[in-house]
């Protein structure tokens, strides 16, 4: 069975008690469930996870790179946090292990503070879910399964 890897960047742990009113009230359990209903649906597996540390980020996206090119991953599905706005090191983790990821966030980042509007991952992303809540992450895993389906097909 192919599968989606789901990574969580510093402070997503802190769901439900963090700024309720940006990032709604859900948990990062919440949201493990909601990928893992939306994996049963597409039937994928789902390998979901979270760090509050870049460098082990990176390396899960050095292993990930490693499982889609033996065919057991479809890509990666990346709420990297603030990293998103800081971290040229994510951005070439992504882009050197050559595995496709969609960047997520659960809160429109464009509507907020000027310094959250630049992504240092949004180059290397094979597409970006903003704004839609945790629902951004099913949105995410489907776009990753349509991309891989077009791409057998082609």
């Amino acid at each position: 069975m192919s599968s989606i890897l789901v990574l969580n960047g510093p402070n997503l742990n802190l769901l439900g008690t963090r700024e309720p009113a940006v990032y709604g009230s859900a948990t990062l359990d919440d949201v493990r469930a909601l990928c893992e209903a939306a994996g049963q649906r597409l039937a994928l597996g789902v390998d979901f996870r979270q760090s509050n540390h870049e460098g082990v980020l990176i390396d899960w996206i050095h292993e990930a790179g490693l499982a889609h090119r033996a065919g057991s991953l479809l890509g990666v599905v990346f709420n990297a946090g603030a990293y998103t706005h800081t971290s040229v090191a994510l951005h070439d983790a992504v882009k050197g292990a050559g595995v496709p990821m969609v960047e997520v966030h659960i809160s429109n980042v464009h509507a907020r503070e000027p310094f959250r509007h630049h992504s240092y991952l949004s180059p290397a992303a094979a597409g970006i879910v903003v704004g839609f809540g945790i629902d951004g992450y099913a949105l995410a895993m489907e776009g990753l399964a349509r991309r891989a389906a077009a791409a057998k097909g082609a």
